[in-house]
Parts: C-alpha cells; structure tokens; sequence
C-alpha cells in the first residue's frame, strides 16, 4: 500500500511540472504585458526599465523556475494589472468559485446516483424514459447555452431569480459567503444549475449502465432465487457494486466543474477565479494566468490522486492482483 501512494504521489508531481511547464511556455505566445502597463507615451527605457523588473528579459527556463520556486513558498508573483499580489487576489475570488462548485458537485452527484438507480430498476416505465429523453439535453447543448435559456426563463420572463452577479455576501473572517443571505442564496441557483447539468447527466448515465450491468450478474439471480425482496436485491448488493467503478468519473467529474467553472462565470458574471482568470487574459496578466492554471492542475491532479487510493482501498481485487504480483 505505501509503495503504491508513493509511486502516484511521484507520478502526480511529474504531471504537475509538465502541466506548468506546458502552461508558462504557452503564455509568451498570448501578447506582451508591457503593452497594457505602460501608456501612449512611454519610452525605450521605461519598457526596458519595466522588463527587467519584471524579469521578462530572463531566459524562458529561468523565468519558469523563478515561478515554481516562489510558489512552493505561497508567492504567486505580483499581478501586471492590478499590482497586487496574486495570492492575495486568489484568495479574495476562491470563496465564490467554490461555492459554486460545491452546490454543482452535490446537485450533479446527489441527482446523477437516484435518477441513474432509477432509471435502472424501472427501465421499462414512462418516467424513465423520460429521464432519459430529457438528459439528453445536458450531454447536447453546451454550458453557455443552457446558462443563456435559464436566464431568459427564470430571469427575464419569470423575473425570479438575479441573472447574473454574487448577491448579498456576509464576511466570515476572511471568507465571504452567500449561504447566508436570501439574495445570495438565489444568485446561485442558475449558476450551479448550468454548471452542474451536464455532470449530473454524464453521472446517471454511467450509474444507469453499470446498475444494469450489475443486475444481470450471476450473484444478483443467485440472490433473487434465495428470496431476497427487490429492495434488498438492489440496494444491498446491486448498489454496492455499481458505484465501485463510479467513483472514479465521479471524482473526475468534480475536477471538471472546477474547470468548467470559467464558462459558467463568465455567462453570469459570477466573480470567481474563472471570470478572473478570463480577465487576465484580455489583459496579457502573465502571473495571474499561470497561477490560475497551476491551481486547477493541483485540484485534478490531488481530486486523482484521492480517487486512485480510494478506489484502491475499496475494491479488493485491486489489493489482491497488487499482492499477487509482488509475490513472484
């Protein structure tokens, strides 16, 4: 087991090098800052006064590994455009970002695993069909989309929700929060809808597959003829095997609404690090953008790392092929 942790762990800080270093490389071919943090009337020295402090006349190799070095000790550089640092600016958007995610997350997993089992055991009813039918319009219809038919529904012909912004926020030492007031509550109701419809269809598509492949086991026929009532056939040995293999997309799933999150905040001006990140780019923000792309790599990269050792520890075949093969 440890040998195991360690080799992923290993393998998940290689990933993370090469992703950072993928990211950085790209950000020189996406324009120069000093363009937008000097003005018209700038001359030669200011630009090059501006790029040594910047570090902008550092080889690429050299720039890279200043970045690495200062963020393993939590500084995430100065932002060009708003001059502050970007750990700080991080810090000041995350609270919204995750919010959000974690009520898309819980809608998508909640929702996918009931209407994936249901969908399963009363495969040949109306209603699961019409599960079926109308999921298909989260695999379908893109994120943007789906957040712009909810807006013009609920916020421009029904007027009951906000269609875009945070909301009321209370300050919880450090830690803004809109769960605690009503006009927060419902300004992340479309949000987490959008973001969490199409993981939520990808989840109860997968739990619907493997339940059905479950239920047509020998063990589940063996259970039935012992006279196990449905209900016990289903949820104490269908279930239990069906979200073995789930665990896995599912926790890919959750990396993926963290990722997704730019789109979904941008459509609503949702003040995350997505419409952060989105902004730096239109201002060439160098620091902000890499910072940006270094933590979404952290989260799927750790959101991985979880799954592989919980689903190690789960299934035991994994446990047993592992021990069998160190033995010859």
């Amino acid at each position: 087991m440890l040998a195991f942790i360690i080799r992923r762990v290993v393998q998940s800080l290689v990933v993370l090098l090469i992703v950072g270093l993928v990211a950085f490389s790209m950000f020189r071919f996406v324009g120069d800052p000093i363009d937008n943090l000097l003005g018209q009337e700038r001359t030669l020295e200011d630009i090059e006064r501006l790029r040594t402090q910047l570090g902008l006349d550092d080889p690429f190799l050299v720039q890279y590994w200043s970045f690495l070095s200062r963020a393993f000790q939590g500084d995430l550089g100065i932002s060009y455009r708003q001059s502050r640092p970007v750990a700080e600016i991080l810090l000041e958007r995350a609270p919204a970002t995750l919010e959000l995610a974690l009520v898309s997350g819980i809608l998508a997993i909640g929702f996918g695993i009931i209407l994936g089992i249901f969908t399963a055991i009363r495969r040949d009813g109306w209603a699961a069909s019409a599960v079926m039918s109308v999921s298909l319009i989260g695999v379908s219809l893109p994120t943007f989309l789906i957040g712009i038919l909810l807006i013009y529904v609920f916020a421009v012909e029904l007027n009951w929700l906000p269609s875009f912004g945070r909301g009321e926020v209370v300050d919880l030492g450090g830690w803004s929060t809109g769960f605690l007031t009503a006009s927060g509550l419902k300004a992340l109701i479309l949000p987490a809808i959008t973001l969490g419809l199409y993981q939520m269809t990808l989840i109860m598509r997968l739990v619907r597959s493997e339940m059905l492949e479950v239920l047509r086991q020998d063990y589940i026929r063996f259970a039935r003829a012992r006279g196990l009532t449905e209900k016990a056939v289903n949820f104490r040995h269908a279930l239990k095997n069906t979200l073995v293999p789930v665990i896995t997309v599912t926790g890919l799933q959750l990396g993926s609404i963290i990722a997704f999150a730019i789109i979904t905040e941008t459509v609503f001006q949702w003040p995350g690090v997505g419409l952060l990140f989105i902004n730096a780019i239109q201002f060439v923000d160098i620091p902000v953008m890499a910072a940006y792309l270094m933590l979404i790599s952290v989260m799927f990269v750790g959101i991985n790392l979880i799954v592989d050792l919980l689903y190690f520890a789960i299934d035991p075949r994994l446990r047993v092929d592992r021990s069998g093969s160190g033995g010859h």
